[in-house]
Parts: C-alpha cells; sequence; structure tokens
C-alpha cells in the first residue's frame, strides 16, 4: 500500500481529526483513511447532486405512492435593474 505525508496541515484541523477519529473509535490515521475512501469512492451517493435528489434520497424510506416531477433545467430571469425601464 502507499504512504502519503501532508505537510502544512493547520493544527486546527488536526486536532478536529483526532477528536473525530476518538469518536469513531479509530486512530486518527485510519480516521484520515475513511475520509478519503469516502470523499472519493466512485460510487453514486458520493457524487454532488441537487437539493430535490438529496431530499428525495432523504425520505425515500417513506415509500411515497406519488411522483414529484422534476424541476431542473428551468431557466430564471433575472431581472436588470440598471435598464432605463425600470421604474421604482
Amino acid at each position: 500500500m502507499a504512504q502519503m505525508l501532508i505537510r502544512n496541515l493547520d493544527d486546527d484541523i488536526k486536532a478536529r481529526l483526532v477528536r473525530q477519529a476518538k469518536m469513531n473509535g479509530r486512530s486518527a490515521e485510519e480516521e484520515a483513511r475513511t475520509i478519503l475512501r469516502l470523499a472519493l469512492a466512485p460510487d453514486e451517493d458520493n457524487q454532488p447532486s441537487g437539493l430535490g435528489t438529496q431530499w428525495a434520497k432523504a425520505f425515500s424510506h417513506l415509500n411515497f405512492d406519488f411522483e414529484v416531477p422534476r424541476l431542473g433545467g428551468n431557466r430564471l430571469d433575472i431581472p436588470n435593474f440598471n435598464s432605463s425601464d425600470y421604474d421604482p
């Protein structure tokens, strides 16, 4: 297995890592490996997604019997308040 040395790590980050490791019953080194493994996992659950997708995953265990339509891709027109036709 490969090894890695991380230089210039903020003291606060290291302290938080150590605290989190203790809470999880792991060494700081194992906690760092776990964080990296989860953050870089190729599976779908760790990929960035929209808020609606996150909510759907969070509440999927409730087994709603209806489908919520997707709203993605809608264009939001932002008003131009600098135009001459703006009258407050």
